[in-house]
């Protein structure tokens, strides 16, 4: 069986917070934005490079809780960049602050990367 990887789908109850931060601070570009679908208020898709991710509001209806799971299942999304200590700064200039709480830049089995935190709650990974 051959897999290749689509897209992340990341549901936000801060849809325009979540849009700005995925546009304006990591690039990423908007490829089609579908109000009210399938219940939702957003379904919108964006992009950067082949990284593909599916940003939604959640349904108006409860129909989809059982499917929950709390903390559980996906706990980061990792993106590699170039110059990561260049990449923070940049973002920290503009105006960006939400990191995991220590360090912006640290290292783990000697490879640096920092955490960013998503106003939808989603840990963003960076590193080289």
């Amino acid at each position: 069986m051959n897999l290749q990887f689509h897209h992340i789908c990341i549901e936000t109850d801060c849809y325009e917070r979540s849009i700005n931060f995925y546009t304006k601070v990591l690039g990423f570009n908007i490829v089609e934005e579908t109000k009210d679908f399938h219940g939702r208020e957003y379904n919108t898709w964006i992009k950067n490079e082949d990284v593909i991710i599916e940003l939604q509001t959640p349904k108006r209806s409860e129909d989809n809780k059982k499917y929950k799971t709390g903390n559980k299942g996906l706990m980061h999304i990792c993106f590699r960049v170039n110059a990561l200590k260049a990449f923070v700064e940049e973002i920290e200039e503009n105006g960006f602050e939400d990191f995991l709480p220590g360090k912006r830049i640290y290292k783990v089995k000697d490879k640096e990367l920092s955490k960013l935190i998503a106003p939808e709650g989603t840990i963003i990974e960076l590193r080289e």
